[in-house]
């Protein structure tokens, strides 16, 4: 049945007719993937046949998207998407959010040497190699589920489903910082934070505050963002000119090797500059991806890296070497009274505050989405796909805040230590993917593509694979042990959603109700259509 209807719509006549017929449509449900929109009983009124198909997006096919009532009959109105200026600052929140969690690596690095040599060097062993792979396959499967849907196109659903599992739960134990971190700098001004009575009702107020943002919306979310990395910016860059007098170059040389702490440096570096994939699971709010998203990870690249070595080269450049070892958490605050005076002070708590708010935004859209992508692709049950009347995945949502609800409770370092291990082993599996599918679908239509042949891919992968490869060997027994339990429940909970799909225990997006398409050969691609590329799932 479903070759029969890709043969009708491979016919120019029957798409023409469709498109001057299309007042006579039955109403169509928005969906912003094409995985989840469906139509039924249409007339073709030029072959006097009637045809029910489902799961296959007649609006995209058509170029347009309506307003509709859903099952429940709630009114779906077309959402936004997400443009490029939007896309760089939530990229910039998945990533970094400006310098705060920064100062341990002067700290652990023994001094300012390495911790300013870390992040002009990571960067181009890790983070560019990241986004590279990121802006190709983002823009080869422009769908929501984003690393999910690469992963299950290289080595089948099973993996697939076990990226998508360690890449949520790694990004919920990330998403439970940043309540507890905005609670932690608003503290100092308010003690009863302090005491717990007080501080779980705010904690629960935060979250789901945030939450609601969410739900309304990502083009809310992305202009939020925007304004909170403006506001969270700024008095870094007062901070640096009012250093510039005081910078001493030699005191940028300074290192005590006794004192590097290299596992502590490794894992502040890698938790700084890693998520540059997390927006992938946005690709199908995205407005061109195929052209924004190569623009928007550039963009963010150098936000990022500016965002970290501006203020660090003030702050360690301004400030006698002696200080060193008082480099930790929240000391960006100290250094700017110490430059500035306290009016500086209260101005970075305040953006330090904020910054948590749009890292846990960001974070929190990137998580919900990335469900639903995985319930249209029918690895998880089909609520987790129904959206709000503001276009967003309700379910998702609220699924991922309660996450983040019972995390919140973990100590900082070990949240960062499980994470980056459950991320690295994440990523290990998508530098692998990426040179498979070069190698197994070198006709997948790339609306970018990484300027290197087979050989040139494995050489980029190289660097930061050993780099992941070291992150996890530095962790310890318990980061093994926790991680080892979270790899067995990804294992046991994909045969028991088989089992839930088998005796209906949920209703899953049936599988004829997803449209399967050939991968897409770039000999076959109009230029104009582009973006429109898309892949099958099946390997």
């Amino acid at each position: 049945k479903n070759d029969s209807i890709k043969d009708l719509f491979k016919s120019s006549d029957v798409t023409s007719h469709l498109k001057s017929d299309k007042e006579n449509l039955f109403k169509l449900r928005l969906s912003q993937s094409f995985f989840s929109s469906s139509v039924s009983g249409f007339h073709q009124t030029e072959t006097e046949t009637q045809f029910t198909l489902q799961g296959l997006s007649l609006a995209r096919l058509m170029g347009e998207e309506t307003i509709t009532n859903d099952d429940n009959g709630v009114k779906t109105k077309p959402s936004p998407k997400l443009t490029l200026l939007p896309l760089v600052v939530l990229i910039f929140y998945e990533v970094s959010g400006g310098p705060f969690g920064v100062e341990d690596s002067v700290k652990s690095g023994g001094g300012p040497l390495l911790a300013l040599l870390g992040f002009l060097i990571f960067p181009l062993i890790w983070s560019i190699p990241e986004a590279l792979v990121t802006a190709e396959l983002a823009t080869s499967f422009p769908e929501n589920g984003g690393y999910v849907v690469w992963i299950s196109s290289a080595f089948g659903p099973f993996w697939g489903f076990q990226e998508g599992f360690w890449k949520w739960f790694s990004g919920v134990m990330d998403n439970a910082l940043y309540p507890v971190l905005f609670l932690d700098y608003l503290k100092h001004s308010f003690p009863v934070l302090n005491h717990v009575a007080a501080r779980v009702p705010a904690l629960l107020v935060l979250t789901f505050s945030l939450t609601y943002l969410n739900y309304r919306g990502l083009h809310i979310v992305g202009f939020s963002a925007v304004l909170l990395a403006v506001f969270s910016l700024c008095p870094f860059v007062v901070m640096a000119l009012l250093a510039v007098p005081r910078i001493s170059p030699k005191r940028w040389l300074f290192v005590d090797f006794k004192k590097v702490n290299w596992r502590g440096y490794f894992n502040t570096m890698f938790w700084n500059l890693n998520y540059w994939d997390k927006a992938s699971t946005l690709a199908g709010e995205v407005e061109s991806p195929g052209k924004t998203f190569p623009k928007a990870l550039f963009g963010a690249v150098l936000l990022v890296m500016g965002s970290y070595l501006i203020p660090l080269m003030a702050g360690t450049g301004a400030l006698s070497s002696s200080s060193s070892g008082e480099w930790s958490d929240g000391y960006f605050a100290e250094v700017g009274m110490l430059i500035g005076g306290v009016w500086l002070k209260g101005w970075i708590q305040a953006a330090a505050a904020m910054s948590n708010l749009g890292l846990f935004e960001a974070e929190m859209s990137s998580d919900a989405f990335q469900l639903l992508g995985m319930s249209e692709m029918g690895m998880l049950p089909a609520f987790f796909a129904q959206r709000s009347k503001y276009g967003t995945p309700t379910i998702s949502i609220l699924c991922s805040a309660t996450g983040v609800i019972f995390l919140s409770w973990m100590s900082f370092q070990e949240i960062i230590e499980f994470l980056n291990f459950l991320y690295a082993l994440g990523m290990l599996l998508e530098f692998a993917a990426f040179v498979k599918l070069r190698i197994k679908k070198p006709d997948l239509n790339r609306p970018y593509r990484v300027p290197l042949n087979t050989f040139g891919t494995l050489m980029l992968c190289l660097p930061p694979s050993l780099l992941l490869i070291l992150v996890m060997v530095l962790a310890t027994a318990k980061t093994f042990l926790i991680s080892g339990v979270i790899i067995v429940l990804g294992f046991c909970l994909h045969p028991f959603l088989a089992l839930v799909k088998e005796k209906r225990w949920a209703r899953f997006i049936p599988e004829e109700t997803r449209p399967v398409l050939e991968v897409t050969s770039e000999s076959h691609v109009n230029e104009e259509h582009v973006d429109e590329s898309s892949a099958s799932l099946l390997p």
